[in-house]
């Protein structure tokens, strides 16, 4: 992904939450209103994950060390983990004890101009922050669905900064209807029914992400495309005759492992391998920039051995070895 479209479309949405953030709090100490305070804490707390997220992506780019080789590309998706964990207690949690608390003990709304001008306010805000982060990921994913660039971004800031922006909308208009039928009703259980209603939403939201997030942490291979277009790279049909096996991890959303053990010709020189080898990486690179680590592995291809099938116990957690005693 563009690292300076993650980064528009995070500050962008770092600027609207915090004005929002300042206008709700406000508009609860003036109405009272349970559903400004959930929001206000909301925003805060989108305000803070923002932020988390500029950490992660200047502490990515540290040089690799001889304590981790590979570099810190990495940090991006602690970060965004963390981001989930913020969402998930500081603004679900709370919002959902803050509307159970206002449900219980319900209070008339006052000033109620307020938190209505706040709320048109900060949809138009989170609107602007929203049509940034949709514009600068729409560059991304191609003919892939939402929910398809969401699963499959390598690049964790804009799907976060999508699922944040699209959930304060929500939550928003879910202010905007406590708020008003508790105006139209005269009864303060409809802010609190609002609040309880944006605290599921908030869980919901944080929920998705940190499963996204997991799973890059866990690692995750390269895309169908990039793949394909690493083997078609790899073979060069006189030295590298074909691909035994190959593994691909990203170490970053923009730099990408790759192992390969490939079949050449039984009676090929080792100078000849080893020049095959250095031109087979030069094609990979030139083919995906991003394959930055490559390690290829020459041995002689054996139908005998294919017809095995793959060894379980080559593959990273394949079953374990009896211990010897």
């Amino acid at each position: 992904m563009s690292a300076s479209g993650g980064t528009r479309a995070i500050v962008a949405a770092l600027g609207a939450n915090l004005a929002i953030a300042v206008t709700k709090f406000v508009a609860f100490a003036f109405s009272g209103s349970s559903s400004m305070l959930a929001e206000g804490v909301h925003s805060i707390a989108d305000s803070g994950n923002q932020a988390l997220l500029l950490i992660g992506g200047k502490k990515a780019q540290r040089e690799a060390t001889p304590q981790h080789p590979f570099g810190y590309g990495r940090e991006r998706y602690i970060y965004a983990f963390l981001v989930s964990i913020v969402l998930f207690s500081v603004g679900g949690m709370f919002a959902v004890y803050e509307g159970y608390e206002k449900i219980k003990h319900p209070h008339e709304i006052e000033h109620w101009y307020w938190p209505v001008g706040v709320l048109v306010f900060a949809i138009i805000a989170e609107g602007f922050s929203f049509r940034t982060a949709i514009k600068e990921s729409n560059e991304l994913r191609g003919k892939l669905s939402w929910s398809q660039f969401i699963r499959r971004a390598k690049a964790p800031e804009l799907p976060v900064v999508l699922l944040e922006d699209f959930g304060a909308l929500i939550g928003l208009v879910l202010a905007l209807g406590g708020v008003g039928l508790a105006l139209l009703t005269d009864d303060g259980l409809w802010d609190g029914i609002g609040t309880l209603c944006i605290g599921v939403l908030l869980i919901l939201i944080a929920l998705v992400l940190a499963a996204e997030t997991k799973s890059l942490l866990l690692g995750e291979a390269a895309g169908v495309d990039d793949v394909k277009k690493i083997e078609t790279a790899i073979v060069d049909g006189d030295t590298v005759t074909g691909i035994i096996h190959m593994r691909t991890l990203h170490l970053g959303p923009e730099e990408l492992l790759v192992a390969a053990k490939i079949a050449v010709q039984h009676d090929d020189t080792a100078g000849e391998v080893a020049a095959a080898i250095n031109a087979a990486e030069a094609r990979i690179r030139e083919s995906v920039p991003i394959a930055r680590v490559i390690y290829l592995e020459p041995d002689i291809y054996s139908e005998a051995e294919a017809a095995k099938g793959p060894d379980p116990d080559a593959a990273p957690g394949g079953p374990a070895r009896p211990a010897e005693h």
